[in-house]
């Protein structure tokens, strides 16, 4: 049996080999489009392609089983032109069977594979292809492609809820990029990893003053790295309580922003603002709702899995601060169907809320427990910030079940 994306490899090898364009190649028999996802791997090949297209090539159907041997030289080349999951696909395989001398080549290479696995919130697999990056980048001793490793690396541990080694990467960049003297753009990006690391484990002034020095290094930018250096600020201001200025912050991002320079970050900065609202003491609903009415008409043109379910995360939010507890409790079984493509932190914050929906039906002592537990666990990783908000949202939750308990 042929297999994705392996076939797909070895038939794009084929075919360049043999310096046929697609077209070529597909000829009166088949679709250039049904040929190219067989390339991409998009579509596992029936018997009758396979036996077209050995003929076409003057091969016999288990050439293509043989591994492919593109080089990684070859195999970047090959995937100018495609989308990222076509590109992650080819150089993924390509990495396994290829055991190329040029690191620089390599490092190329595991860059693109990791950004794809990020893509999807592959979040263990992206850590294993920036593991080896980070080894690379130290043979190849360019120091910037050591801090964008390094700091890559420290954002998807502070994915994965890994807050201490999350930190330690991001220092380790941030240290690099000031004794090497880097561009302002890799400097920016290490103390981005940085801040969001520090504050994360809930070291707060150290967060504070490393977010005033990025803040200084992107004044008189509106572009991406000023977006998300006013996103970072504001998360940090907000863990200090200063939910105001938080607010300001998020604001002027969401105003200034352009969002054809990237929709990505366009859609997730409302999606962070929503959260902040929400987080608000009391929460500030509308805004949080508003945030959310001016992502739902993009999702069909720019929405991912993962942006699908963070929408719906916060659609669950609001209606369960709206005391519709059957809306909330019918969106979380939504969730649950699915396969969550979230970080660790937005996967917890999905299960505090499902402790608190449990309390609010009713449910005291199960939803209790689950919320002792996911304290507990986030004592235990480190995240202190994240462990007394629990315990904030225990109280309230609480507070609240007791004010609707008939008297």
């Amino acid at each position: 049996m042929l297999e994705q994306p392996s076939f797909g490899l070895r038939l794009r090898q084929l075919r360049t080999d043999r310096g046929l364009s697609q077209t070529a190649l597909a000829g009166d028999g088949m679709s250039t489009g049904y040929l190219s996802r067989l390339e991409s791997g998009a579509r596992q090949p029936t018997e009758r392609a396979v036996t077209y297209l050995a003929d076409r090539l003057g091969i016999s159907p288990a050439e293509f089983a043989e591994p492919a041997t593109a080089s990684l030289a070859q195999s970047l080349t090959l995937a100018a032109g495609l989308d990222v999951d076509a590109t992650g696909e080819l150089l993924a395989e390509a990495v396994k069977v290829t055991h190329e001398q040029d690191p620089l080549l390599r490092w190329q290479a595991l860059w693109r594979i990791a950004e794809w696995r990020r893509r999807h919130l592959q979040y263990a697999e992206e850590h294993t292809h920036l593991r080896e990056l980070v080894d690379v980048s130290e043979q190849i001793r360019i120091p910037e492609l050591s801090v964008r490793a390094l700091a890559q690396l420290a954002r998807c541990l502070r994915a994965l809820g890994e807050i201490s080694a999350a930190l330690e990467a991001a220092a380790a960049a941030h240290q690099q990029a000031v004794q090497a003297g880097l561009s302002t753009h890799a400097r920016a990006n290490a103390l981005l990893a940085l801040v969001s690391a520090e504050s994360e484990a809930g070291r707060l002034p150290d967060a504070r003053a490393h977010a005033d020095e990025l803040t200084a290094l992107v004044a008189g930018r509106t572009d991406t790295l000023w977006a998300e250096t006013m996103w970072t600020g504001a998360a940090v201001l907000f863990r200090q309580g200063d939910s105001e200025r938080a607010g300001a912050l998020l604001d002027e991002a969401l105003e200034r922003f352009d969002g054809r320079e990237n929709l990505d970050l366009w859609l997730r900065l409302r999606t962070a603002a929503a959260a902040l609202h929400l987080r608000k003491s009391p929460p500030d609903l509308d805004r949080a709702l508003a945030c959310v009415q001016a992502i739902e008409p993009a999702l069909p043109f720019a929405g991912t899995p993962a942006l699908e379910q963070a929408v719906m995360s916060l659609r669950a939010q609001i209606a369960f601060q709206r005391g519709e507890l059957g809306q909330a409790r019918q969106l979380l079984d939504r969730l649950d169907s699915a396969e969550l493509r979230m970080s660790h932190r937005e996967q917890v914050r999905l299960e505090i809320l499902r402790h608190q929906l449990l309390i609010a039906e009713g449910r005291e002592e199960e939803g209790l427990a689950g919320m002792r537990a996911l304290a507990q666990q986030a004592q235990e990783e480190a995240n202190i910030d994240l462990a007394a908000e629990i315990w904030r949202l225990t109280a309230e939750s609480l507070t609240q079940s007791h004010d609707r308990a008939p008297a």
